[in-house]
């Protein structure tokens, strides 16, 4: 598919052009979150199933989801979507009875209301318009369709943010600032924007940590969202630069207490029209009014 100019910042087709450091961050989520979680079993299940949804999962990426969607849906239908060719490739390797197809989230190649579900987890902060997406997304769900996005807080791992702005203040810079790759779309703002097209909104936080006891799986976490983060780097001061103090500041924190925590928050918004969490509440008004 031809991209337009404008739909996608260089730094994200960088980043998601190969699923190698999605992967990696997502391992280092597995061996490293206190509590261990099964994220997308716990988003999964933040709504019921009937078993034959018709699911779009957008930004699906290399199909992190995949296996417990297919739980959910023994008679439904599951397609998946990304913008990376490389992602798209991985996924139809890895699950061949999955249909995984080449997309623009601003211009969703399918008709009018043909999903009842609609996953798009940690994908809706990449996008250059959020609203033109959520304006998409509600145009292809049905009326009892519901969304399940996924996000991050604005302000998780905040030990992490510090021990960064510390590097960077170490390495010269001045009014150093750390911003949120998230900002577009985090818990704390998703609910309104999610409120602009969808009648009902319900957001439940799942909280945690990252405990390593050693430095270098957090520099790898770090290290692997490099395409994401250097272009804000202040003028004159390199990755390399930037890593290597930072792999110090965490080396010592790791040395005097023992290992390196940092505290996390993300969790999941669903949103809909009359389905989902807020059927029966539709339906009761309707049968009011009716009467």
């Amino acid at each position: 598919m031809t991209i337009p100019p404008g739909t996608e910042r260089d730094d994200i087709q960088k980043a998601y052009a190969t699923d190698e450091q999605l992967a990696l961050r997502q391992a280092i989520h597995e061996l490293y979150s206190v509590p261990r979680t099964n994220f997308p079993e716990w988003v999964l299940t933040r709504m019921e199933w009937k078993g034959t949804e018709r699911v779009l999962d957008l930004g699906s990426g290399q199909g992190l989801y995949f296996p417990e969607i297919r739980k959910r849906i023994p008679r439904g239908t599951l397609i998946a979507g990304d913008l990376s060719l490389g992602m798209m490739r991985k996924a139809r390797k890895t699950y061949h009875n999955t249909k995984a197809i080449n997309l623009n989230a601003l211009r969703l190649p399918f008709g009018k209301k043909v999903f009842d579900v609609v996953l798009a987890n940690h994908v809706l902060f990449h996008l250059p318009d959020v609203d033109q997406a959520l304006s998409e997304i509600k145009r292809i769900l049905r009326p009892t369709g519901v969304l399940v996005a996924a996000t991050n807080s604005l302000f998780t791992m905040p030990e992490l943010d510090q021990l960064m702005r510390r590097s960077l203040s170490l390495l010269g810079a001045k009014n150093v600032d750390t911003p949120s790759v998230v900002a577009n779309f985090s818990l704390e703002d998703g609910a309104r924007i999610l409120g602009r097209h969808f009648f009902a909104v319900a957001r439940y936080d799942l909280p945690g940590a990252f405990v390593f006891g050693t430095a270098k799986p957090a520099l790898d976490y770090v290290n692997s969202m490099r395409s994401l983060r250097e272009a804000t780097l202040p003028k004159g001061i390199t990755w390399d630069d930037f890593i290597n103090v930072l792999g110090d500041q965490f080396q010592r924190i790791v040395d005097h207490f023992g290992e390196l925590v940092f505290t996390k928050l993300s969790g999941v918004m669903i949103a809909t029209d009359a389905g989902g969490f807020i059927n029966d509440y539709v339906n009761r008004i309707i049968i009011k009014r009716r009467k």
